[in-house]
């Protein structure tokens, strides 16, 4: 018998047919016992995007190749932050660093350390808007820098060395499996901060510990049973940032999800469009003024016009209808919001002649 598929979501959801039977092929894995669709679900490589997957059997490609990519905040303190000025001193975090002297680097990888990556990652200085509950470095007015980013090609080859051998089989060996995957995992964590702590000194601000450093492509070894996420947040107790789209809001939630969610949350706003279509559609109804200028005012470094358009904020579902999904299953309370100002994807091209 397949296992049971919950899908977390209303009615006025946008939630594809496809997410859906991806989600009902999972179940039917051998080992499989539940899977828990977020309100953000959206199709993937083979597996969803957005779902909680608990199972007796580990399985690699369920987490994907970006092992412990995750989203942390951190506060930051700026003087009359104008959005155009502050673009222009973002660093170009396409560029590696080098370790420091003594620096553990886990699993000794070096070759992307302080990269954002492209897709979806980005860092972002935002200001929040709203707080609804006392947080640490979370008042109304406040900024701070959101870091989406993961554990670049080292949770590639990490999955590579799987497939190659198992393709999207079970893993042979799940403790060796999972000691190189919480390496990425403890990879993806440094790569955060040394984001955050690059931009932050380039904008003369001192570089600050995060206040939420949550990973949402992971396993968690659980009761025994092995929880894989894939675009999921843990949900069990944690404050985790819910990302929007560079052009709206993002939300900290207080999470408190149980087991039929898979103890997990959604990760963000979850993509309606493939980025075909969000090619294709945006360049026909947007300019790039248009999308480097939001409509909350905010600025967007990105010198890959074709990023722009795929990752524009109408390829994505409203992050508001994926917050009150949340709440009306009761698996998250509203914390902050935050809104952007700058966001930087990737540098712009004049800055590499």
């Amino acid at each position: 018998m397949p296992a049971s598929v919950s899908i977390f979501a209303s009615p006025n959801s946008w939630i594809e047919s496809d997410a859906v039977a991806q989600c009902q092929q999972v179940a039917a894995l051998d080992g499989m016992e539940h899977v828990a669709g977020m309100p953000d679900l959206h199709p993937g490589k083979g597996a969803p995007i957005g779902a909680a997957m608990l199972s007796s059997v580990l399985y690699p490609f369920l987490v994907g190749s970006d092992i412990g990519c995750g989203i942390a905040v951190f506060p930051i303190a700026l003087k009359k932050p104008v959005p155009e000025k502050l673009a222009a001193r973002f660093p170009d975090l396409d560029i590696p660093v080098d370790p420091a002297p003594g620096e553990d680097i886990p699993a000794g990888y070096t070759d992307q350390l302080g990269t954002v990556g492209r897709g979806n990652h980005f860092v972002e200085l935002a200001r929040v808007q709203d707080a609804f509950a006392e947080r640490a470095g979370l008042h109304e007015r406040d900024l701070v820098l959101i870091v989406h980013s993961g554990s670049r090609g080292l949770g590639e080859r990490i999955l590579r060395e799987h497939t190659e051998v198992h393709g999207a089989g079970p893993a042979e060996n799940a403790e060796q499996y999972l000691q190189a995957h919480d390496e990425a995992v403890r990879w993806g964590s440094l790569n955060r901060r040394l984001l955050a702590e690059r931009v932050a000194l380039a904008l003369g601000a001192e570089p600050a510990e995060p206040i939420v450093d949550e990973c949402h492509n992971l396993v968690e070894v659980r009761d025994g049973k092995y929880l894989h996420r894939k675009g999921a947040a843990p949900g069990d107790g944690k404050d985790v940032l819910i990302a929007g789209t560079r052009g709206t809001p993002s939300y900290v939630v207080a999470a408190h999800a149980g087991r039929d969610a898979g103890w997990s949350v959604a990760h963000g706003a979850g993509r309606k469009m493939s980025r075909a279509d969000a090619l294709k559609r945006g360049k026909a109804k947007h300019t790039v003024e248009e999308l480097r200028r939001t409509p909350v005012g905010s600025f967007v470094v990105c010198g890959d016009r074709q990023l722009l358009f795929e990752e524009a904020p109408t390829a994505y579902k409203r992050i508001e209808q994926v917050i009150a999904d949340l709440v009306a299953h009761e698996l998250a309370t509203p914390v902050a919001v935050t809104v952007p100002v700058v966001t930087y994807k990737t540098a712009e091209a004049k800055r590499r002649r």
